[in-house]
């Protein structure tokens, strides 16, 4: 069900909001709980989220200048929901909060009690709820921060007029820092002198550190987030994450919230921008030019290997690479769909790929969504050599085809041809041997490890959660570990078999109608694990409703769903009506994919609503 029209001012759909319910109890909020009652006549925007999930972080973002503009009328709660088991534990959600610059108030949630009573069923979801406690909007994915702010003016004005609006401070409570040398390092490197350089995410710094791995050299940046290039004291990052060595003694930099990638004079301390626009990558935009031309999205790792700097762009589950010879970015591998699909480089899948290490055959990578180590040959296919998909995880040691890891995030290779992983959500760190097929673990009882340096025979772990670099011999033996094997918690829906009709609900903002000066501004892809799951309806087109058709044969399994809606301003340049007006409307990209578990049973659901902006008509109750 497609609803291109504005919303309206007058009849708005509304539906008593459910009860806010976790477990985990209240974050940043000086140890207060808190109900929807506490917070009435105040416009109330829930963000679905998990720490794993890169849309989510991209939707912190994307909410910050709305947050800090109507401070005083909104308050947003982060329901943080897990997919892994990792995160469901209490203090992974206190660091995740820290680590990522939450400055609002997050209900912890662990047996997803919120998530189900409001029915979501995609990470991330925003719900807006007016100052009555009625649910008035609800958008899954990226890209909505603009019509939610229209929608909240729209309901300031509104309650306003009512008395039904309540202005001043919110629930907020800032927690204290904490005084550590570094604060959720992320990636780490050795440098030539035998020093070491860290980025420091939390504090958007670099911080070298001596050869001891402990004693500070120097910070390089400002400690502000920012996109500032400069010496070593004024230059600003944002979160950034991987760093590379490049032949000419400098470091390049995945600068990840900053969608760019930066480089470091080690000799001078000098930061300049090397690739990106400061801006996310958005459906549409280039995928290859000159590299200050072309946005990027997310880059969390980069390494040289092939004559180029390859980035691990987890924002759209690609790999790129930035080309020195003509100072050109390209998409190298990946169709941006979330998933895992081997194949040629054009046609392969990966999800969040988070970790990369080069050796002279092949590009190892970190494909952290699916709990997967994947690599690329020197022909550019991309294989798997652990991990089965987006659903399935755990901490199982042996034969590369059972195997499983939790989410990782770094992967470094050995002298002997085999690679150590950065098994992140088993706090581990395992070693996989192409030559024997093998996996095996190195190390446990080390707290959210993200990236690992050999130095020797030793090897250097970024140990996040504990703010340090520790320093580990190479074991001549392999731990033994417990295996266990886990799915995510999230539910699988029940759907009958046969025809199930897919609707993806799309309501363009109040102001704002569908784009079509150019063609259709919607787009639908769907396809299953396992294959045969869809006997028809899978593939590519521009309506965002479909009739599928579920094979009886295959019992449970999940459905990709990946849909795109381009939505501009009312304005005459818009309608049409103004050929070769110099005016154009401001538009914006709504898209978002979803993995949905289904079961198939024969009194299951013949349809499938899934909300890209706006409600769905047929369960609206207006109280």
């Amino acid at each position: 069900m497609t609803d291109a029209s504005p919303a309206r001012t007058s009849r708005r759909a509304r539906v008593r909001a459910p009860q806010l319910t976790g477990k985990g109890g209240w974050l940043n909020t000086g140890d207060k709980q808190y109900s929807l009652a506490d917070l009435r006549g105040r416009i109330v925007i829930l963000d679905f989220w998990t720490f794993c999930c890169i849309n989510c972080l991209h939707v912190l973002d994307e909410l910050r200048e709305l947050e800090e503009k109507h401070r005083d009328t909104v308050v947003i709660i982060g329901v943080h929901s897990p997919k892994f088991v990792h995160e469901a534990e209490h203090q992974a959600v206190v660091d995740a909060v820290e680590r990522y610059g939450v400055e609002h108030p997050v209900l912890d949630d662990p047996e997803l009690a919120t998530w189900k009573q409001y029915a979501v069923r995609a990470w991330p979801t925003l719900v807006v709820i007016d100052p009555e406690g009625y649910v008035v909007a609800q958008h899954a994915g990226e890209g909505h921060a603009h019509a939610i702010e229209r929608l909240v003016e729209e309901l300031e004005t509104e309650h306003t007029a009512k008395g039904t609006l309540r202005r001043g401070g919110g629930p907020y409570v800032a927690p204290e820092p904490e005084p550590t040398v570094l604060r959720f390092p992320g990636k780490a490197l050795a440098l030539p002198s035998g020093n070491f350089l860290v980025s420091d995410t939390t504090r958007h710094q670099l911080v070298e550190l001596a050869a001891d791995g402990e004693n500070v050299v120097r910070r390089i940046g400002s400690g502000a987030r920012g996109l500032g290039d400069g010496p070593a004291d004024s230059a600003s990052f944002n979160e950034p994450q991987g760093l590379a060595l490049l032949d000419d003694g400098s470091v390049v930099v995945a600068d990840t919230v900053n969608h760019a990638l930066r480089r470091l004079d080690l000799a001078t301390g000098a930061v300049t921008t090397l690739a990106g626009t400061g801006r996310q990558w958005m459906q549409g935009e280039p995928t290859s030019g000159p590299a200050r031309e072309v946005s990027l999205s997310s880059p969390w790792d980069v390494a040289w290997w092939n004559g180029k700097l390859w980035i691990a762009m987890a924002g759209v589950h690609q790999l790129w690479a930035y080309d020195p010879n003509d100072d050109t970015v390209a998409v190298t591998a990946g169709t941006t769909n979330e998933g895992l699909v081997d194949g040629p480089a054009a046609e392969a899948w990966f999800a969040q790929p988070s970790g990369l290490a080069a050796t002279a055959d092949r590009l190892w990578v970190a494909d952290s969504e699916t709990s997967a180590l994947r690599w690329v040959d020197l022909d550019g296919a991309v294989h798997t050599a652990v991990g089965t998909g987006l659903f399935d995880f755990g901490h199982r040691d042996g034969a590369a085809e059972q195997a499983l890891l939790q989410h990782p995030l770094g992967v470094t290779a050995l002298p002997d041809g085999s690679v150590a992983i950065s098994d992140t959500y088993n706090h581990a760190l395992r070693r996989y041997d192409p030559a024997t097929g093998q996996v095996t673990t190195l190390a446990t009882d080390l707290r959210e490890p993200s990236d690992a340096v050999l130095v020797g025979d030793e090897i250097l772990v970024v140990e996040s959660a504990r703010h340090r670099l520790t320093r580990l011999r190479l074991p001549e033996e392999a731990v033994r570990v417990e295996s266990v094997a886990h799915r995510t918690q999230r539910a699988a829906t029940e759907v009958a078999p046969g025809e199930l009709q897919l609707d993806v609900i799309f309501q363009a903002p109040a102001g704002q109608k569908l784009d079509t000066r150019y063609g259709p501004s919607t787009r639908l892809l769907v396809s299953a694990t396992p294959p045969e799951l869809l006997v028809g309806g899978e593939g590519a087109g521009t309506d965002l409703n479909r009739a599928l058709t579920l094979n009886p044969a295959v019992a449970e399994g999940v459905l990709h769903v990946s849909a795109m809606a381009a939505s501009c301003d009312d304005t005459a340049s818009n309608s049409g009506s103004a050929a070769g007006s110099n005016e154009y409307p401001a538009c914006h990209v709504h898209q978002q994919d979803w993995g949905v578990p289904v079961r198939l049973t024969s009194g299951g659901a013949d349809r499938l609503p899934l909300v890209l902006a706006g409600m769905d008509d047929r369960d609206d109750q207006d109280a």
